[in-house]
């Protein structure tokens, strides 16, 4: 069974004669005819039977035909990729991101991204930071933001951003009064502390300890952006990643430099051993720019 078989068979079965047959593929009558006595040879069906001068198809030819269709199809749905790939890179690009990036700088860069790349589909989900290295080691996804203190063996890996942490206060708080939060002013305050794994969380219980500091800690949570909402609502004080705020309510929650100065670092993963498609490298870039245009907001 060869493919021009096939495809004179699909074309006589769609136009109903082997002479229309024939215009649409380019080729003569007997030519046509000759494929298909060729494909009912090597199949060992009878495909067409004459029936007052007119070509019928056999039940059999029918059967055939519904897998010739979906086999057609399937090879346009390659055409329609390879065409993506071609133009793109590839068809579709999915990003894992942690929390602090995922409702802020990474929606920025989509849209960017899908203004000069509008047949691409993206994909986005929001994740904690070793769910994040998980996926993208596992090669599910083709690009990750992920906190530093995850284990990154298994990804290639890069430094992507490394914000400094804002101390966050209640407005109408004493603190709010000061232009720079010291460790020590945090001393007995009530405190919205990052997870103790958190590698900002540990620098700073270790500069709260030099400075002899000790805050009372009333909850805990991973998440910079859950710090701002409850310091909003006056549970205590918190340091937050800048890029985790968004539409953060200003006239709920004030923020201050802290010293010593704390960075969290955040990086960008990719999968191990795979050259970077032309679409990745589009998505990093547009990952880039909005990295840079937040940092030009903020000395705005």
């Amino acid at each position: 069974m060869q493919f021009k078989q096939v495809e004179a068979f699909r074309t006589v079965m769609i136009c109903g004669t082997v002479s229309r047959a024939a215009d649409v593929l380019g080729v003569t009558q007997p030519a046509v005819s000759r494929l298909v006595a060729e494909l009912e040879r090597s199949t060992g069906l009878t495909l067409f039977e004459r029936i007052k001068g007119r070509l019928a198809p056999t039940p059999e030819a029918q059967l055939l035909f519904r897998d010739v269709e979906a086999s057609f199809k399937g090879l346009e749905s390659l055409r329609a990729s390879a065409g993506r790939i071609r133009d793109f890179g590839s068809g579709d690009i999915r990003i894992a991101s942690l929390s602090s990036m995922g409702s802020t700088l990474v929606p920025a860069a989509i849209a960017g991204f899908v203004a000069s790349h509008p047949k691409v589909s993206v994909t986005l989900q929001v994740h904690p930071s070793l769910t994040v290295r998980d996926l993208v080691a596992a090669g599910g996804f083709d690009i990750g933001l992920a906190a530093d203190e995850i284990d990154v063996s298994g990804v290639e890996h890069q430094v992507f951003a490394t914000p400094r942490m804002l101390c966050a206060i209640p407005a109408g708080h004493h603190l709010a009064e000061r232009s720079v939060i010291r460790a020590i002013d945090l001393h007995e305050e009530s405190f919205v502390a990052l997870a103790p794994e958190d590698t900002v969380r540990r620098a700073m219980d270790a500069d709260l300890k030099s400075a002899g500091s000790r805050p009372r800690i009333v909850v805990e949570t991973p998440y910079s952006l859950t710090v701002a909402a409850l310091v909003g609502r006056g549970i205590g004080v918190g340091l937050v990643n800048p890029y985790s705020l968004g539409d953060l309510d200003r006239s709920k929650v004030i923020l201050r430099a802290f010293e010593p100065a704390l960075h969290a670092r955040t990086l960008l993963l990719l999968p191990p051993g795979q050259q970077k498609s032309g679409l990745v490298r589009g998505f990093i870039d547009a990952l880039i720019t909005a990295r840079n245009r937040w940092h030009l907001n903020q000395d705005d």
